[in-house]
């Protein structure tokens, strides 16, 4: 099937991913360009892009750097103890925790720099006209990587972990700690900088719409569905994407199935998780567990409530409060009374968001037990609760990303014809 005309050379109507309203945009507009019934970001104009790839590569330079070098280390009664980036996950290796050692060294190492390494070679691929069907498979792929990169998380679980360690030890700051957090914000550049619609452009040509693709209106009410990965519009009874060639789907298939189960898991992961140690220390052979909540009333106790407060939010509120986030979104899809949606969206993308950053105790967890082995003195040793909080926080994640919000907005059918015309 051939794809349609464009209406003209600068007008583009485009779909939201969100709500499933179609509008127009001048596509030689500088910045993000926003659905306007939800303001969900769509895409931005970047037809000359090279800062992206220039961010990419100081990011790998830096991540490179911070691999070479000592990251922290600590000082106590005459012994002194270095560590690397790369022994936060091989300590955990050595106590018999491969899944957290794989889990820590994919989402801080190896997934940021496949992801970097990638872009490189797209807009490399890109400007040259090379490597198509190369090209393809990792416009595909990037968005499906970008939420389990957590080199941010990780900077703040070692400030953390600085905090719940300086009144044991007397810690040192090498130049790895500096060049990873140098990473960490260069990463986090170049992924808001990255938009799967833009890179379609520049690698299958000018985006196309239907001509009789009407703004103001969602795509099922006009017989038309909307490419989730290139954005094209085309009839809603296509199977594959008449443009990049994608399964198509009016719909994410057995969305709140799908989540319903990831939710129903993630809540058994949460009873060891918060019941059983996070971490055993062992200090003159004494051991001493400690579990997340006691984790947090200790640093109370001691007068530091602010790193309480951070890991108890993290760890407690956020995981659950995501949980029950989640279940009414699912409820919500079957409402038909009128709602706010832009508070629905609101707390959708809160959701979606802020769920990584439970990571935060699991962080913690890799660094202390890597630091904090003085053989008989004092050693850190991870409990099987920090495996059991890093599934939930997992499967949480999960049900956030397999959650549709545009079944949401089918529901409330006809509360929403007024917003329409408003919009068109």
């Amino acid at each position: 099937m051939s794809l349609p005309e464009p209406r003209d050379e600068q007008s583009r109507v485009l779909p939201c991913h969100e709500c499933d309203m179609v509008s127009a945009h001048d596509f030689h507009t500088t910045g993000w360009i926003e659905c306007p019934r939800c303001q969900h970001p769509i895409t931005h104009h970047t037809p000359k892009d090279t800062l992206t790839p220039a961010l990419a590569m100081s990011a790998l330079v830096m991540l490179t750097l911070s691999l070479c070098f000592p990251y922290l280390g600590f000082e106590k009664s005459g012994i002194e103890r270095i560590m690397t980036i790369n022994d936060a996950s091989i300590e955990l290796a050595t106590f018999d925790q491969p899944i957290l050692a794989l889990i820590t060294l994919l989402t801080i190492v190896i997934l940021p720099g496949c992801y970097l390494l990638a872009i490189l070679f797209l807009h490399y691929a890109l400007t040259m006209k090379r490597h198509a069907s190369i090209s393809k498979r990792l416009i595909q792929i990037l968005p499906t990587i970008q939420p389990w990169m957590m080199a941010d998380v990780f900077v703040i679980a070692a400030l953390v972990s600085l905090v719940k360690l300086v009144g044991m030890v007397e810690v040192k700051l090498f130049p790895s700690f500096w060049t990873f957090a140098a990473f960490a914000f260069l990463l986090l550049a170049t992924t808001l900088r990255v938009n799967s619609i833009q890179l379609w452009e520049r690698q299958l040509g000018t985006l196309q719409q239907p001509r009789d693709a009407r703004p103001g209106h969602t795509s099922r009410s006009q017989n038309l569905s909307a490419c989730h990965h290139c954005g094209q519009l085309q009839n809603c009874h296509n199977t594959h994407c008449i443009r990049c060639h994608h399964s198509l789907h009016e719909r994410a298939p057995l969305s709140l199935q799908r989540v319903i189960a990831l939710l129903l898991t993630a809540t058994l992961f949460s009873i060891p998780a918060q019941s059983l140690p996070i971490m055993v220390t062992t200090a003159l052979g004494k051991e001493d567990p400690a579990t997340i909540i006691a984790g947090a009333m200790l640093f109370l106790k001691h007068g530091d409530w602010p790193i309480a407060l951070i890991i108890f939010t993290a760890s407690v509120l956020i995981p659950f409060g995501k949980i029950m986030a989640i279940a009414w979104l699912c409820l919500a899809t079957r409402r038909t009374s009128p709602m706010n949606m832009k508070t629905q969206m609101r707390l959708y993308r809160v959701t979606e968001w802020i769920g990584r950053w439970s990571m935060v105790d699991v962080f913690v967890i890799a660094i202390v037990v890597a630091m904090l082995q003085i053989g008989q003195i004092l050693s850190v040793a991870p409990g099987l609760g920090g495996i059991a909080f890093c599934g939930m926080v997992i499967f949480t994640m999960l049900a956030s990303h397999q959650f549709d919000p545009r079944l949401i907005w089918d529901n409330q059918g006809d509360n929403l014809k007024t917003q329409e015309s408003d919009v068109g």
